[in-house]
Parts: structure tokens; C-alpha cells; sequence
């Protein structure tokens, strides 16, 4: 792996040659052969041999060339085992399971071992083989000392953290790829590993305060964690949305991500937990949870909420474990009843289950976030971001409309609102400040005048995005190819979509036409 080596490497092995194995160097293993020039007498030996077993002279030379550096690297897949004993760890682990290399010694290691293996253990050492990416510098060039663009590990990982150096070559690491190595990317990813930190500082600080009022409850409630594994602490009509939401997607990076690594797309595994841990687990999830985690500690909800949290948090950990070991396993450490244990290195990769999936759940959500998104747009459009604003929220769905109403204290908070009203129809195009999406309509109300100006160039992009979007959309629809070989399922998302955007375009319309005239 990748596919692109195969066909190479394989056609390279079927029309192998004949390989020179002496070096004429100063250094390296010395080759075991003597010559006795007095008879012509060639004599290879484990010891320096005293005489000539033909003509018994003492007088021989020495071989001075020694053997080419692959020769005695070739051997690595078995003599590290002990061969040529039969010991118990050779019949254990040869042939081993995966080798990993750089495409630049691809013949010269991964040859050379199939070759010795083939030769002295009948069989071949390794039945995988991963070409990783080389590291090149920010232009791709490879780094080379005499180029000057050297970089020192050491240096790097000292100024921006092992993790978040490990972390930006695992999420560049494409298959078939170089990675170009940007100071940049590593500025990036120490942001995301001081986000880890101050994300576990939060939730252990606020545990600690918890635990010195409600010592006794708290540690029985989270006595469990080890033991019951990853799911939520009560069962599914019982939790909170929040809660529902976490957990399924849980399920589904877990997933992803041991797909990603099973198959050696460690750039999408590392992109995965990213993007779950920074944008959904801190985004979204704690800050949904805040006023639970800060308040006064009421004792007969608090141990279940705070169960959640604790195990949502733990597997999130163990998902970002194999890039980011260090600071995982300094927050792990910290939790209560961490598990017997002595790294998180040693625990489960298999957390959440997928009895804990709720598709329902992460739709209600992502509508929830939908909206808390096209207020804090609108408000930052509108220049209302340190202002409370009231807001109308229109839909045709209703419930849709008492899933809104049923976290309405939530939805105010993230959205920074100061209160809403809801009305089951869609709203008028020409109404002032009014944000269209396919299921719902959102109006804000403040003192502050409205910027018309501001509101007729926002408009006037919106119309432009959708006619973009509606051109690119037709044209896909237009072509017979996909229409006769896409599933139908995925057709008819296409002409879902078509027709939403349509209806997004007729609305932006008719508020520019009511702009103008007003």
C-alpha cells in the first residue's frame, strides 16, 4: 500500500537479477573469506581459519571488501528472532504481519528481506507492506544537508511539543504523498494541543469542586465508569439531547477511525478526531453542558450528567491516544477512577457500541446547531455581536417548532438571544433581517436600525452563491452519465437539493425587490 507501488515492486521482484552483495569500504561486516594464494585455495569460515585445509599453509588474505549494508539489513526479519535456532519466538512471529518503509529503500530493504526470506525460512517475512510518506521541507524538496534545509526533530519538538508534531505529520500523512513540512501546520496543531489541555483542565477542575461538597455521591456515581465501559449512564429516553448527540457520534468516529487506521489512511483518522474533539466535543457538547458542569452541585442530577461527560471525555482521549500520547496520558491519569491499568495505552480502543447510534437524535441536533449558526451569522452581519438581540423563528414544521421551544434556554444562551417566539409559517421575503434555510426562517429584532446597505450586499452575495450553486447542481443533473449510473438514492438527493436551492433563490429574490422598493 498504496496501489501505485505494487505494480512496481512486483514486475521489479518477477525480472530480479543478480545482486553484487560486496562493498569496497572501510567499514561494515567483514566478508568471511580467506584466500591462500599459494594454492588458490578459496575457504569461507565462522573463524579465522589457522591454515589452508588444502596445502596447510598459514599464509592467507583476508577478504577486504565487506558486505553491502542491505545484505546484513535483509537478515532483520528472522535473526532478530534467533535464528538459525527454532526458537519459540520465530515460530511465533515470522512471518510477521505488516513492514513499513520509505518508497526510497523500497528495493534495497524490502527486497533484500523478501529475497532472504524466501531463501533461509521457505517463506516470505511480512505479508503487508506500507510505503509512508517522505518529509520534505516547506517547498518539497528533500531535506539534504548539503541543500542546507535540514531540520532538526529535537529542535522542533522542543519549541512546539512532541504531540503536536506528531500530529501534524500523522494528518499529512496521505497515501502516496510527501509531506511538506510548514511551521505553520505545527503552530496549528500545538493550538489544538493546548485545546485538549484547557478542555481537561475545565471538566477536572470543575470535577474536583464537585467532589469536595458531594465526596461520597460523586464517587459512588463514578465508581462505574471503568467497569461498565463507554455507554451513557442511563438509558436512552432518559438522557439529554446533548447527551443522545455525543454518543452517537461517538459511535460513528470510533468507526471511522479504526476503518481509517485498519486500511492505513492515517490522515483521515487524524482529520477525524480533530474535527469530533475540537468542533463537536468543545464546540458544541461543553459548551451545551456549562451550566450543568458549573452550577451548584444538585446531588440527584448531577452524578448522572457528570457520568456523560467523564466517559465522553475518556473515550475521546483513547480516539486521540495514538497521535497525541503525552498529554493523553497526563489527562487520563487525572480522571477519578481511571481504571486499573497503568497506561491508557493498555486499555480498550473499542468504546462506544453501536447500540448507542441515534441518527433521530443527530438530526434534531444538527437543526439545533443550524440555528444557533444563522443567528451568530446574522448577528455578525448585522453588527450585533455584543448586543442581545430577540429572535422570530418561522417553520412550517411543528415539530420542529417544539424541538426549538423544548431547548429554548439552551438555543438562547449559544446564540447570545434574549428571547424568541415561534410562528408556524414561513415568513415574508421582504421582511427586514429575516435569515432563510430549507426548514426553518429566522428574523432578529433590535433597537439598532438595520443597515440597508449592509442587508442589500449580503442579499446580493446570497443570490449570487445560490445561482452559483443551482448552475453547478443543474449541470450535474444535466449529465446523462451520473443520471444512468448514480444510485437512485443519490439522484434524488441531487434533485432534493436542486429544488431546495431553488426556493432559496426565489426568496433572496423577492427581498432584493422589496429592498429596493422600500
Amino acid at each position: 500500500m498504496p496501489d501505485n507501488y505494487r505494480k512496481i515492486y512486483l514486475d521489479w521482484m518477477g525480472r530480479i537479477h543478480d545482486w553484487c552483495i560486496s562493498r569496497q569500504l572501510w567499514w561494515g561486516h567483514r566478508i568471511p573469506v580467506w584466500y591462500c594464494d599459494a594454492c588458490g585455495e578459496v575457504i569461507v569460515a565462522r573463524e579465522t581459519p589457522a591454515h589452508c585445509p588444502k596445502c596447510s599453509r598459514s599464509e592467507l588474505r583476508p577478504e577486504t571488501d565487506t558486505l553491502d549494508t542491505w545484505f546484513s539489513s535483509g537478515l532483520w526479519p528472522f535473526v532478530t528472532l534467533g535464528w538459525p535456532d527454532e526458537t519459540a519466538d520465530l515460530r511465533r512471529f515470522y512471518p510477521t504481519d505488516l513492514m513499513i518503509m520509505g518508497f526510497d529503500i523500497l528495493f534495497f530493504w524490502g527486497a533484500r528481506m523478501i529475497m532472504m526470506g524466501v531463501k533461509f525460512m521457505h517463506d516470505v517475512p511480512f505479508r503487508e507492506l506500507y510505503i509512508h510518506a517522505l518529509v520534505r521541507d516547506a517547498e518539497k524538496q528533500k531535506m539534504s544537508k548539503t541543500k542546507g534545509n535540514v531540520i532538526d526533530p529535537l529542535d522542533v519538538t522542543d519549541r512546539f511539543g512532541t504531540d503536536a508534531t506528531r500530529f501534524a505529520l500523522a494528518i499529512s500523512a496521505a497515501p502516496g504523498t510527501d509531506i511538506a513540512f510548514s511551521y505553520d501546520k505545527l503552530e496549528s496543531y500545538r493550538a489544538f494541543a493546548n485545546k485538549i489541555w484547557n478542555a481537561g483542565r475545565f471538566i477536572l477542575m470543575n470535577l474536583q469542586k464537585l467532589a469536595e461538597t458531594h465526596r461520597e455521591r460523586l464517587a459512588a456515581a463514578l465508581e462505574a465508569i471503568p467497569g461498565v465501559g463507554f455507554e451513557p449512564a442511563t438509558s436512552a429516553p432518559d438522557l439529554e439531547l446533548a447527551d443522545r448527540w455525543i454518543f452517537s457520534r461517538l459511535a460513528a468516529v470510533t468507526r471511522e477511525i479504526n476503518e481509517a487506521l485498519a486500511s492505513y489512511r492515517f490522515h483521515e483518522a487524524a482529520f477525524t478526531i480533530y474535527h469530533f474533539f475540537w468542533h463537536e466535543f468543545c464546540d458544541w457538547y461543553l459548551e451545551w453542558m456549562k451550566p450543568v458542569v458549573t452550577a451548584p452541585a444538585r446531588t440527584e442530577t448531577l452524578p448522572a450528567a457528570w457520568i456523560n461527560l467523564a466517559r465522553a471525555f475518556d473515550a475521546s482521549l483513547r480516539l486521540l491516544h495514538p497521535f497525541m500520547p503525552f498529554i493523553t496520558e497526563e489527562l487520563w491519569h487525572r480522571l477519578p477512577r481511571a481504571g486499573e491499568e497503568p497506561s491508557i495505552s493498555l486499555t480498550s480502543f473499542s468504546l462506544v457500541g453501536e447500540r448507542v447510534s441515534d441518527p433521530v437524535s443527530e438530526k434534531q441536533f444538527e437543526t439545533i446547531q443550524e440555528l444557533v449558526v444563522a443567528v451568530r451569522n446574522a448577528k455578525a452581519e448585522m453588527g450585533l455581536q455584543n448586543q442581545k438581540a430577540s429572535a422570530q423563528v418561522a417553520s412550517e414544521d411543528l415539530r420542529l417548532l417544539e424541538l426549538f421551544r423544548a431547548h429554548q434556554e439552551t438555543i438562547l444562551r449559544l446564540a447570545g438571544l434574549q428571547a424568541m417566539n415561534f410562528t408556524r409559517e414561513r415568513l415574508a421575503a421582504n421582511l427586514a433581517g429575516v435569515r432563510v434555510t430549507p426548514s426553518f426562517d429566522v428574523r432578529l429584532f433590535t433597537e439598532a436600525r438595520i443597515n440597508e446597505q449592509a442587508e442589500h450586499e449580503r442579499l446580493q452575495k446570497e443570490k449570487a452563491r445560490l445561482e452559483k450553486a443551482l448552475e453547478q447542481t443543474k449541470r450535474q443533473l444535466d449529465n446523462q452519465e451520473f443520471m444512468a449510473r448514480a444510485p437512485r438514492d443519490v439522484v434524488r438527493g441531487v434533485e432534493h437539493r436542486y429544488a431546495e436551492l431553488g426556493a432559496l433563490y426565489e426568496k433572496a429574490l423577492e427581498s432584493l425587490k422589496k429592498l429596493d422598493a422600500s
